[in-house]
């Protein structure tokens, strides 16, 4: 399928940074054998990779406004669009070698979200989504969520708040009933791959809490159009408000928020 004009502006922006991100990733795996580790190097591959996308986009999009990991808030002349980035997600892989970490760029429109990409530069998988559109990895398969029913039978990602976060304590007892409901759980370290990984239907379902809107604004747009259900913890549409989320398809997100519900109130 061709792409259409905003998502062949987004994936130029993904690939370019992309490329930045794989000769540093490269570097990083030397690195690990230091004494001083990659930190240092990671948190400059982090900014290269966001100066190219800000450039990029800024370029084939005057005015848009930003939202991005590093800088923050960047105003623009037009109000009605804000760019919505995270140049790596996935930092704490990336410093390790473990290439499971991804580009996420959305696009909001008079505060709705409309388009999302999602890129992987080592597994050089792109997930590609606009409003009314469909989802794409490749720009070849559509994507649709996982269809099962029973959550017996379903794998489910979710993110676990490491040290200095909030909510262990509820997270444990989310994992538990999540343990006893469900056929499996995973744990990537990058929402915005979960995300994508969810509208792809290789996992069932997706819930974290204390995300960023910078991991979820693309991802969003991508279960969306892979025909999933979006909804933050309490079944409401505020999660880049509350940075919780959960999607699945319809009747497998009714039942794990039912049981996300329950383990909050208890």
């Amino acid at each position: 399928m061709s792409a259409s004009p905003l998502i062949n502006v987004m994936v130029a922006a993904a690939r370019k940074a992309g490329r930045s991100l794989a000769r540093d990733f490269g570097e990083v795996e030397n690195l690990q054998v230091s004494v001083k580790g990659p930190a240092n190097f990671v948190t400059a591959a982090d900014l290269r990779a966001e100066e190219i996308i800000y450039k990029e986009l800024s370029k084939a999009r005057d005015g848009y406004g930003f939202l991005m990991e590093e800088r923050g808030e960047v105003p623009g002349t037009d109000k009605s669009h804000r760019w919505i980035v995270d140049p790596l997600d996935g930092t704490t892989n990336f410093m390790h070698s473990i290439p499971i970490f991804a580009i996420s760029i959305g696009l909001e429109r008079e505060g709705e979200l409309v388009a999302g990409v999602v890129y992987n530069p080592i597994f050089d998988e792109l997930y590609t989504a606009e409003k009314g559109k469909g989802a794409f990895l490749n720009d070849r398969r559509r994507l649709r969520v996982a269809g099962r029913r029973d959550p017996g039978e379903c794998v489910i990602a979710t993110g676990i708040p490491h040290r200095g976060r909030p909510n262990h304590d509820l997270f444990h007892k989310e994992l538990r009933s999540m343990m006893s409901t469900v056929a499996g759980l995973r744990r990537t370290g990058s929402a915005a791959i979960d995300l994508a990984w969810a509208a792809a239907g290789r996992f069932d379902a997706f819930w974290e809490r204390n995300l960023k809107p910078w991991d979820l604004a693309a991802g969003i747009v991508l279960v969306r159009e892979a025909g999933g259900h979006v909804s933050d913890l309490e079944g409401g549409d505020d999660m880049l408000e509350t940075g919780n989320i959960l999607v699945a398809n319809k009747q497998i997100h009714k039942s794990l928020l039912q049981k996300l519900k329950g383990t909050d109130a208890g």
